[in-house]
């Protein structure tokens, strides 16, 4: 359910959704017209009870949808793969859909720079509530982001907001609240436009051309398959790897190791990963090793562009992260292997 959608998606909306449709967005529908919602208030101008609120909103973004193509090149594998999915949303929740909506005034939907502000606010300021809907709350939209949030959310039956704090928080402290998986600073940079280096882990990297539900079994996921900043690696990324090998070349081990994962074998497991644990640590630092090869090669393509940051302002933004994901390798290589 949605309240925006339940207030706006009049029976002539059909030729609009058919646009949004037609390019497999239909997933983006509560987004699509709370972005709707927002343009009709604006069209309200000063009469609108949200226009000192929608004034005071910024108009420079730093997250994924509002990076220049060459800002993609930039950015290892799984933050461009965000970024390009980031974009597309934009891409097809933009003009081209937006200038179909029957209750909105000319200037209003061929206003690009328009559209793409009403974007950024849904997609930087809105959070899933427990109903299934999206809401944006301003003021609450101000909280930032933690990953040790002080505020925890709720919302009474009639749809009012109540902001907690989960402890004694002192005075003079800020107050945030979680934007997401703090495990994953990728997506937040990606969606958000901040790199929120508090995070003590971020994603390995390892992403193998097939998944398979053995894979998934043994807990490949982003937010499992973890490096942490103090050189440790997570038991889902050394199982990942065993996998690896094992299904090329044993698989009778394979299976047992299926087996042992599955009935909590821990002996089983500890002594396969004994067994090839040369291996799998071959196999670790040349992912390590390829992987910081590419950071430096995108971090000099990034560089060299600095100066035209006119064209390209969240090259630094990119830089920094691209270095922290850079020291986080760096500490895994040399919990790992010494150097």
């Amino acid at each position: 359910f949605s309240y925006s959608m339940a207030e706006l998606r009049t029976s002539d909306m059909s030729e609009a959704e058919k646009i949004v449709k037609s390019v497999n967005a239909e997933s983006e529908f509560r987004h699509y017209y709370l972005m709707l919602k927002l343009l009709v208030e604006y069209e309200k101008g000063t009469e609108s009870p949200w226009y000192q609120w929608m004034n005071s909103l910024p108009r420079y973004y730093t997250n994924a949808a509002s990076m220049t193509p060459f800002c993609c090149l930039c950015l290892p594998s799984l933050m461009r793969k965000l970024t390009v999915q980031e974009r597309g949303y934009l891409q097809r929740l933009g003009v081209s859909s937006i200038k179909m909506v029957p209750y909105l005034n000319e200037d209003t939907k061929y206003d690009v720079d328009l559209c793409t502000w009403v974007y950024q606010i849904v997609y930087t300021r809105s959070f899933e509530t427990a109903d299934g809907d999206l809401k944006i709350v301003p003021l609450a939209d101000m909280f930032n982001h933690g990953a040790y949030p002080e505020v925890e959310s709720s919302y009474d039956e009639e749809g009012n907001y109540y902001a907690y704090t989960t402890y004694d928080v002192p005075a003079g402290s800020p107050l945030r609240m979680s934007y997401g998986d703090p495990t994953n600073p990728s997506y937040l940079f990606a969606r958000y436009g901040f790199l929120d280096e508090s995070t003590e882990a971020t994603f390995c990297k390892i992403i193998p051309e097939h998944i398979n539900k053995d894979m998934e079994e043994l807990g490949y996921a982003h937010n499992r398959m973890l490096f942490y900043k103090d050189g440790n690696v997570s038991e889902e990324v050394w199982d990942i790897l065993l996998f690896q090998h094992v299904s090329s070349t044993k698989i009778g081990d394979k299976r047992a190791l299926m087996e042992a994962h599955r009935s909590g074998d821990y002996a089983t497991k500890q002594m396969l990963h004994e067994k090839y644990y040369e291996n799998t640590s071959a196999m670790l630092l040349e992912h390590l090793e390829s992987f910081l090869e590419q950071l430096e090669k995108l971090s000099s393509k990034a560089g060299e562009r600095q100066t035209e940051l006119g064209d390209h302002p969240r090259l630094p933004l990119i830089l920094a992260h691209n270095e922290f994901v850079k020291q986080t390798f760096l500490a895994v290589r040399m919990q790992n292997f010494g150097y």
